[in-house]
């Protein structure tokens, strides 16, 4: 399998923006954070993403970037970081989350680090990236250390910076379109009934894998959520319930290669197919090619949604549909910026996105169709391929 990845130089040029955006800001030290629910941010930066533990970058508007491990993932950080002229330094704060003490020597205390970083620049204002996960520990010595200096949030800079794909993104995520819609070409036809949902979770993690991804993707493990009762959850986690013919089969999976992420969401039945599945499945996949249509470089989020929302409506599930999700996507299976009808949010090209179709509460149960694009100069370009010939093949029948 021909690896693709990006290149070396990129991740500088990447700091080199957020510097920009610094500068813009008036920001003198930004810091992001990153865990196993989002490495995304620090990963970004620099490649490196830890592994049982978390991870951070320094950013001074000028000197040395710092990246900090834990004392576990040392040797990987070693390994996976690509920023050059980076240093790495270890701090206990992002150990493993039991607080487990490593003999490290040479490991620092944030707040020693911080009152270092204070005497060699002059710092202000601070931005932080990784809102939702930055821990109390490290803040709260930020914001001692650097007392009288305002903190603010970066997440919306360091999104924007995310935002359109360079050349090599696009690489890395049409390998994992291309390897997820492969896994679910493989994986469907082995379903039969009797499985529990662990095991078609299973299938899919080792196809996965066999594929060469270093992971599923970085948001959830396989979702498998069958019959009347369980395919109601629009997240959950795949039970011992043995699946039966002529029932809903709600099945998510994505893949993470190269840190970048692709996912598919889709509907299956076993055996004789109930015409109001049918429908329903009809109507959810027409609708998403109704609302990507749309999706063209300088057309309002919402002439994409309203779109979406006027063809159910047409046809009478728009009852049945709690959203119509279209969202950015790429370290993150769902990256912010979200796209609504009320955001004014611009599609534009190169702008990698998932749109997904959510059918809630029908008697039978619920399903989703998910799949994702890229936008082009001329539309949007359906990337996941699996969805588009497996659905008419089977539902339309």
């Amino acid at each position: 399998m021909q690896q693709v990845r990006i290149p070396d130089a990129e991740f500088g040029k990447r700091i080199a923006a957020l510097r920009a955006k610094m500068a813009e800001a008036g920001v003198d030290l930004a810091m992001a954070f990153s865990n196993l629910l989002d490495p995304s941010a620090v990963r970004y930066f620099c490649d490196f993403a830890a592994v049982n533990e978390s991870a951070a970058l320094i950013v001074p508007l000028e000197g040395e970037v710092t990246v900090c491990s834990g004392q576990a993932s040392y040797d990987y950080a070693l390994i996976k970081n690509r920023l050059e002229g980076s240093v790495i330094k270890v701090f206990p704060e992002i150990g493993e989350v039991s607080g487990f003490e490593y003999d490290f020597a040479g490991q620092l205390d944030f707040a020693a680090y911080f009152r270092e970083l204070k005497a060699k620049y002059k710092v202000r204002k601070i931005g932080i990236m990784g809102r939702l996960t930055f821990p109390a520990i490290i803040y709260n010595k930020l914001a001692s250390v650097f007392e009288g200096a305002e903190i603010v949030d970066f997440d919306d800079e360091l999104y924007d910076l995310r935002l359109i794909k360079s050349e090599a993104e696009i690489a890395c995520l049409t390998k994992c379109w291309d390897m997820i819609s492969g896994v679910m070409r493989e994986t469907m036809p082995q379903i039969r009934a009797g499985m529990t949902e662990r095991e078609i979770q299973g299938m899919l993690e080792g196809n996965i894998l066999k594929a060469g991804a270093e992971s599923y993707v970085q948001a959830f493990a396989p979702m498998v959520a069958t019959g009347s009762v369980n395919s109601h959850i629009s997240m959950c986690r795949s039970s011992e319930r043995k699946v039966q013919e002529s029932e809903i089969l709600s099945i998510a999976a994505g893949v993470c290669y190269e840190g970048y992420n692709g996912i598919i969401c889709t509907p299956y039945v076993l055996g004789k197919i109930p015409q109001e599945i049918r429908d329903a499945v009809h109507c959810a996949y027409d609708a998403l090619d109704e609302a990507s249509s749309k999706m063209k470089p300088g057309v309002l989020a919402a002439d994409v949604l309203n779109a979406y929302t006027d063809y159910l409506k047409k046809y009478g599930y728009l009852e049945f549909c709690p959203y119509g999700s279209l969202h950015s996507t790429g370290l993150l299976e769902c990256e912010a910026p979200s796209f609504s009808v009320t955001n004014g949010r611009i599609i534009r090209e190169n702008m990698a996105m998932c749109i997904d179709a959510y059918f809630k509460g029908m008697p039978w149960g619920s399903f989703r169709i998910e799949d994702c694009y890229l936008v082009t100069e001329k539309g949007a370009k359906r990337m996941t391929s699996y969805n588009t010939a497996a659905i008419p093949a089977l539902f339309w029948k």
